[in-house]
């Protein structure tokens, strides 16, 4: 008997597939090839200027989850499936996801393609520099850090005090040597010694106002209001106070302009922009989804993490700033999430435990609450994984069918890419579509920086009280002197668990979350609320995936995923 076949991997899958010319999928929604600038032959960028005048604007579809695992939960790889199935219904659909970071990819967690049989593609490409947006908004960023450190060492004439620049360095790297630096060291020529430190390109501010600003000229507004420090007296320093927005618009000119791809099934997608949910908004650009909706009559796109984070601040920021209101919202839940929830060690998550599933409905249970405040009726997507036994899914469909909500099995890693494992759930996605929920948001931005904390940690995290340090307590002082306590708030927080302790599994009632510090972020437009020990900068594992990484012998890139 002959042995079986190895399972392809996800760039085996992306690398045996036949991709169609970019402007065939861009004609296929009805795009003018006078607006496309390409790069190569299967990915192109959008000048938005050049679309054709916007008839009636597409729904959009958010798919959101569960708290993950470490590993992921396959959002991104669902969220693909789905426009695919959708696209199979006879729906003209269209995908919008974030760019992938480097981090990650070579660290631990793995990209931002898809996965299997629902992949967009050329997913090494995409996982790998793509059109080199993320080192536009890194150059951007370092511009400003540069301009900053000059400015001080001609003169200073803003009086800018060198102990309370708030404006850090990036690179699109997890790299935890850079956390904390001095800069100016050598002498005089060298500069003005004083601390800074490196964050990950996908936390800056500058990444959080390009996928915020609705057009070029929001770009330039928006990075003109970033608060960079203050004066000896205390007086918050803008770029505009420098002078640096123009550059930095220059710098991005190119890069705002959305990414056209395609599906392996041939679905067209965006993917354009990518700040990280557990530190920032978690969204991909507004000009993507604004894009999308004025080409497609669906628009399914992704926010990161479990709604705890990625719904939150998708209907709280984004909707909030950008006419992309959901209509529904899918929930992906796995066997492996809702058991590791129902109290079974990482290391044993393949064994089958229904119980332990059943157990872990208390995690879905509250990210469903948390939708229905945002307005919005979910649909749980159960993503299914080759170990899941029947017994396991039915734990979830019985829960859900309790709890009365739509709910399906969807096989999209193994049957997506134009079969039929997510036609399921894209038939209960198109009925709930025929009466869509009216999107609302939590608070009401009159509210104090204190009272939008506290309702997003009893409303959605499940939890009693909020606790700021006194750096904190300084902080919201300064806050509402400069006028800023009326910005919406983005909570950085562990993806792991409704609490700030990414420990505590489940779904946790009556805990203390703990406000470490506030970064008022006044060109996106939010107050970012720091808890628990959560990093802006990143550190790769122990084995980083980037050691199993290469090229074989035609040039091709081995050991990504």
């Amino acid at each position: 008997m002959s042995a079986p076949a190895a399972t392809p991997s996800d760039l085996e899958i992306a690398q045996s597939a036949t991709l169609r010319p970019i402007q065939d999928i861009a004609a296929g929604v009805g795009l003018p090839l006078d607006a496309l600038e390409l790069y190569g032959r299967y990915k192109a960028k959008i000048d938005v200027d050049r679309l054709p005048r916007a008839g009636r604007l597409g729904q959009v579809v958010l798919v959101s989850g569960v708290s993950p695992t470490p590993a992921g939960e396959g959002k991104s790889t669902l969220t693909v499936g789905l426009a695919d199935s959708l696209a199979r219904a006879g729906k003209r659909t269209m995908v919008a996801l974030r760019e992938p970071s480097l981090g990650p990819i070579l660290g631990m967690k793995g990209g931002a393609t898809g996965g299997g049989r629902s992949q967009v593609l050329p997913m090494e490409d995409i996982n790998l520099h793509f059109t080199g947006d993320f080192h536009a908004i890194t150059s951007a960023n370092n511009a400003l850090c540069a301009l900053i450190d000059n400015h001080i060492f001609q003169g200073n004439e803003l009086g800018i005090d060198p102990r309370r620049i708030s404006f850090r360095r990036v690179m699109d790297m997890n790299d935890r040597a850079l956390r904390e630096i001095v800069v100016g060291l050598g002498g005089p020529a060298q500069g003005v010694p004083r601390q800074d430190g490196f964050d990950i390109t996908v936390a800056s501010e500058v990444m959080a106002v390009f996928c915020l600003a609705s057009s070029a000229a929001d770009l330039t507004e928006r990075l003109a209001r970033i608060t960079v420090g203050y004066t000896y007296g205390r007086k918050p320093v803008t770029v505009a106070d420098l002078g640096a927005q123009g550059v930095m618009a220059m710098l991005l000119k190119d890069a705002i302009k959305p990414n056209l791809v395609q599906t392996l099934a041939g679905t067209p997608a965006l993917v354009h922009g990518g700040p990280f949910a557990n530190i920032a908004h978690g969204c991909n650009s507004v000009l993507a989804t604004t894009t999308a909706r004025r080409l497609a009559e669906v628009v399914v796109t992704e926010a990161g993490f479990g709604a705890d984070l990625g719904a939150e601040k998708f209907v709280d920021i984004k909707a909030r700033y950008a006419d992309v209101a959901p209509s529904a919202v899918v929930l992906v839940a796995t066997v492996r999430a809702l058991k590791m929830h129902g109290g079974v060690p990482k290391d044993r998550l393949r064994e089958p435990d229904a119980a332990a599933v059943a157990r872990g409905t208390a995690n879905l249970a509250r990210h469903v609450a948390t939708v229905r405040k945002l307005g919005l009726e979910p649909i749980v997507a159960v993503n299914q994984f080759t170990a899941d036994t029947p017994a396991e899914l039915d734990a979830i469909l019985d829960w859900c069918r309790g709890a009365g909500l739509r709910a399906a099995v969807a096989d999209v890693w193994g049957r997506g890419g134009g079969g039929d494992g997510g036609d399921e759930l894209a038939r209960e996605v198109l009925a709930a579509l025929e009466s869509p929920g009216r999107c609302r948001q939590l608070y009401p931005l009159e509210a104090t920086v204190e009272e939008k904390i506290l309702t997003i940690v009893r409303e959605v995290y499940g939890g009693a009280d909020v606790e700021f340090s006194e750096r904190a307590c300084r902080q919201l002082a300064q806050i509402r002197e400069n006028g800023w306590d009326r910005l919406p708030v983005c909570m950085a927080k562990t993806q792991y668990s409704f609490t700030d302790d990414a420990s505590r599994l489940g779904a946790p009632e009556g805990f203390t979350v703990h406000v470490r510090e506030l970064w008022p972020r006044t060109g996106a437009g939010f107050i970012v609320a720091v808890t628990g020990a959560l990093m802006t900068m990143p550190g790769l594992p122990k084995e980083p995936a980037a050691l199993r990484m290469g090229l074989d012998g035609q040039g091709r890139a081995v050991g990504l995923f």
